[in-house]
This record gives C-alpha cells, sequence and structure tokens, in this order.
C-alpha cells in the first residue's frame, strides 16, 4: 500500500483511528502494570519480564494493525546468526523501539536512560534488563554500553543499537555514531544490518499514522574482524540503500 509523504495532512478517519489506537495503547500498557507486584514479588526474573515484554509488544502491534491499519512484514529473517550477534538499524520512528521487543527474542537494546522514565515499561526495561546509558556523560556511557553488551552475549543475547542515535526523518542519509565502531572492535561478533520505512507510516514528531505496511529488511550479515572504521561504512551503505530501494518501491506502488 502506498503511503502519503511524511508530513502530510491526514484526513479526520486517519485521526480518529490513530488517537483511538493510543487510547487502546494507553490501556494496554496499564493492564501490564497491574503484573508488577507479581513479578516483584516472584524476585524480577529477567526471563520472565522479558517474555512480558514481548506480550506487551506484540499486542501494541496487533493494536496498530487493526485499529490504525499499520502493519509489517519482515524480509530476510534467514540472515539472522542461531548465535547472537550485534544487530544496527536505522531510526525513523517509535515503532522500531517496540518492535524490536517482538522481532527478536531475548535482545538487549542499546536504550537512552530517559525511556526509563515511562510509566510501566520503564520498569520493565529496567529489569529485563536493557543497555541504558546516559547521553550526556559520553565516556562513561561508552564504557557501560561495552561492558553491559559483553554481558548480554556471554548471557547468549543478540545486541540491537541504533546507531544513528536518535530517530531521524524518512530523506535523511544514515551516519552512524562512533559509538558503534567500539562496540564492533570489542564484541567480536556478526553485525546484521536492518534497514526499515517505519517513518513513512508513523512519521517523526508526529502522533497520526498512516496506514500502510512497514518493511523491516534483514540484510546480509557483516562478519567481525574488519578495521573498525570500514564495517561502519559498508553497514551505513548497505542500510542507506536498501531504505532508498524500500521508499522508491513504496512511492511507485
Amino acid at each position: 500500500m502506498r503511503a502519503p509523504p511524511e508530513g502530510s495532512r491526514r484526513s479526520p478517519a486517519q485521526a480518529l483511528r490513530s488517537w483511538t489506537f493510543d487510547a487502546l495503547w494507553a490501556i494496554w500498557t496499564a493492564l501490564f502494570g497491574l503484573t508488577i507486584p507479581l513479578l516483584w514479588g516472584l524476585g524480577s526474573p529477567p526471563r520472565l519480564v522479558r517474555s512480558g515484554s514481548r506480550v506487551w509488544a506484540r499486542g501494541v502491534l496487533a493494536l496498530l494493525g487493526v485499529v490504525a491499519g499499520v502493519r509489517y512484514v519482515v524480509r530476510g529473517a534467514s540472515n539472522l546468526p542461531d548465535r547472537p550477534c550485534l544487530i544496527v538499524a536505522n531510526h525513523q520512528s517509535t515503532w522500531e523501539t517496540i518492535a524490536a521487543l517482538a522481532l527478536f527474542p531475548e535482545v538487549a537494546i542499546v536504550a537512552k536512560r530517559e525511556l526509563l522514565r515511562i510509566p510501566v515499561m520503564g520498569w520493565y526495561l529496567r529489569r529485563s534488563p536493557m543497555i541504558v546509558i546516559d547521553r550526556e556523560e559520553a565516556g562513561k556511557a561508552l564504557r557501560e554500553m561495552t561492558a553491559q553488551s559483553r554481558a548480554a552475549m556471554a548471557e547468549g543475547r543478540s545486541v540491537l543499537i541504533f546507531p544513528e542515535g536518535t530517530r531521524t526523518p524518512v530523506g535523511k542519509p544514515v551516519s552512524f555514531k562512533r559509538g558503534v565502531e567500539l562496540l564492533y572492535r570489542t564484541l567480536e561478533a556478526p553485525v546484521v544490518p536492518v534497514a526499515l520505512d517505519s517513518g513513512r507510516f508513523w512519521p517523526l514528531g508526529s502522533r497520526l499514522k498512516a496506514p500502510g505496511v512497514i518493511t523491516v529488511s534483514l540484510l546480509s550479515p557483516i562478519p567481525p574482524g574488519l578495521p573498525a572504521a570500514e564495517f561502519a561504512r559498508r553497514a551505513e551503505s548497505m542500510i542507506e540503500t536498501e531504505k532508498a530501494a524500500l521508499v522508491a518501491s513504496g512511492a511507485s506502488s
């Protein structure tokens, strides 16, 4: 389904569907708040907390599809290795921060500390645990990110990072922050670049959603052992090329 241009005017029906989704999303999230005392009483076991997070994420995605008409497809799932890996994805929308919990079981997501302030899900994220960093303390953040990522992989969990550091508009070229090169050097694991076009349907800075199908493309893994700068250039190029193809395909459909 063709998506309207990013930031274009939405119809009253789309606005109503978007607001309805937001209301149901809040109610669904509040229900998971009721489980917190039970999980806390059990000692907040990380695997059980992550299972709850996945159920929450799948529910949000289902509501988004049924109510707002925003669905998704995954291409290249066979490119995900059987062993823990580093997953690097472009970042356009709130959508992928939710979807990652459902798409990549047992994943440890590199997330900014501000996410812990989100009611209910901040509790889940802290105890999953995710790799939480404080971007205001750059040097300390890099050390913590590296140490926590190594610990996650030692537990058999893959690590997901949005190396652009923040959400970016659909048309902006992919550009990595330097921290991902440090992770690549340190983890010595295969890297799966991921390209997606979520911003065409859930635009940056907007609460309104446009019906359509988000495509998530898992690209060919990049082996460990390359010079870090070469890895970054290759991953940027792969994601940018696939992202551009997704946008072009959507515009012509």
